[in-house]
């Protein structure tokens, strides 16, 4: 189920439901800054508001992520162009990898988060690239795209070769670079973030600590199944709504 039709079960209006996706979608970088993912004002997270123009929603550049609220989010095309009305710019990289995603008519793009932090650009300078040394790995058992760095995401040109590397997967490393995620919905989307961040985290970690020892194949494609990622359509929805509730307890500010 897509954020929209989930939303949409409620009888909500466009507006309405456009308004529900403005204060997930703030409340993710609100979390992104709680949770030490940052990298200055860079990275971004978007998500497609309903209709037919593929539309979708970005942080406004220049703005830290503890500043992002539901009304400043900034709603763009896929060619860049601004719609409606807004007082900050784009940041060009960010369009141009999250406008590859969204051209996508499918579903399971409704959202799409674009982290630099230290451990997924470490492990995305890697030879190996992600390896299966802990549970919030197996998670991604067999579903992980890679892409090469081509430099800035300047060039319009390289959407493709970004959708290609994506192939039928729902995160992808960018060599060199960070982490990308998909999802039906913001929570989905920000959950496989977070177990794509855990992994990570304790791939580095662990390199530090001593000699890297990755389970067997078989070992992570039973974790990989019980955490049936792909195959639920509910992954996100309890824990974002406890992180949400989690923001909401020091400070409401996001969803204005």
């Amino acid at each position: 189920m897509t954020a929209q039709a989930a939303i949409a079960t409620r009888e909500l209006a466009p507006a309405a439901v456009e308004r529900e996706l403005r204060i997930q979608l703030a409340a993710a970088y609100r979390l992104v800054d709680r949770f030490g993912w940052t990298d200055s004002i860079y990275g971004h997270l978007t998500v497609r508001v309903p209709g037919p123009e593929r539309h979708f929603l970005i942080n406004p550049f220049g703005l830290a992520y503890d500043e992002v609220t539901a009304s400043n989010l900034v709603k763009i095309d896929c060619d860049g162009n601004i719609v409606g009305s807004s007082n900050y710019p784009i940041n060009r990289a960010g369009f141009v990898i999250h406008s590859a995603v969204h051209m996508i008519d499918e579903d399971s793009n409704i959202c799409v988060m674009h982290t630099h932090t230290r451990a997924g650009m470490a492990v995305a300078a890697t030879a190996e690239g992600l390896q299966q040394l802990s549970q919030a790995a197996t998670a991604f058992f067999g579903r992980i795209s890679y892409h090469d760095y081509e430099g800035i995401s300047l060039r319009l040109d390289e959407r493709e070769r970004l959708v290609a590397s994506l192939g039928g997967n729902r995160q992808m490393i960018l060599k060199n670079h960070g982490l990308l995620t998909l999802g039906r919905s913001v929570p989905e989307a920000f959950m496989r973030l977070y177990l794509l961040e855990q992994a990570c985290r304790v791939q580095v970690d662990t390199g530090a600590a001593g000699t890297l020892a990755p389970m067997p194949d078989a070992v992570a494609r039973v974790s990989y199944d019980d955490m049936s990622l792909d195959t639920r359509d509910d992954v996100g929805q309890l824990e974002f709504a406890a992180w949400m509730r989690m923001l909401d307890r020091s400070d409401r500010g996001y969803r204005h």
